[in-house]
């Protein structure tokens, strides 16, 4: 076994506290320590935890962001209910000014009356005066892409 290894031991070291000022003796390896909060002024020792914490305001952040959070899901969970929606006005759709006109005369405003319509398949929306094949397939097209499922008589092309 190896001679003196063993570091040298104080009995009384003297410990000194930066916050408060505080300093008792203890044993240690080292002559003197110097600590930033002893047991006389750290809040979990004093009573004073809640204060800090709510000084902080961490509870505060923290229930601040859960709420940014909840309200980001809403809008958008609202955002993608408002796309498929069948009340959807037929005029966000980018089709041409005529086959928009022609579709306002003959009384079909929203998505939901176009979806009636190609329940008949699509001779019924083909037979509205002014809308053709080509405004037809761009409403198919545009139909698709934002999620609404078209009926099964839509689906087939008929020529």
């Amino acid at each position: 076994m190896k001679t003196k290894i063993q570091p040298k031991y104080y009995t009384n070291a003297k410990v000194t506290c930066a916050s408060c000022g505080s300093t008792w003796e203890t044993g240690s390896t080292l002559p003197e320590i110097r600590t930033e909060v002893c047991s006389n002024c750290h809040p979990f020792y004093t009573g004073q935890q809640a204060r800090i914490l709510d000084r902080e305001g961490q509870v505060d952040r923290f229930y601040k962001r859960l709420q940014v959070r909840q309200d980001y899901v809403t809008d958008k969970m609202s955002a993608e209910a408002s796309k498929i929606s069948p009340t959807r006005p037929i005029t966000d759709f980018q089709l041409a000014a005529k086959s928009l006109e022609a579709l306002k005369t003959a009384g079909i405003l929203t998505v939901a009356d176009v979806m009636a319509k190609l329940e008949g398949g699509e001779k019924a929306l083909l037979s509205v005066e002014g809308f053709g094949r080509k405004s037809l397939i761009d409403l198919k097209k545009q139909l698709r892409a934002l999620g609404y499922e078209l009926p099964a008589a839509a689906q087939e092309i008929e020529i």
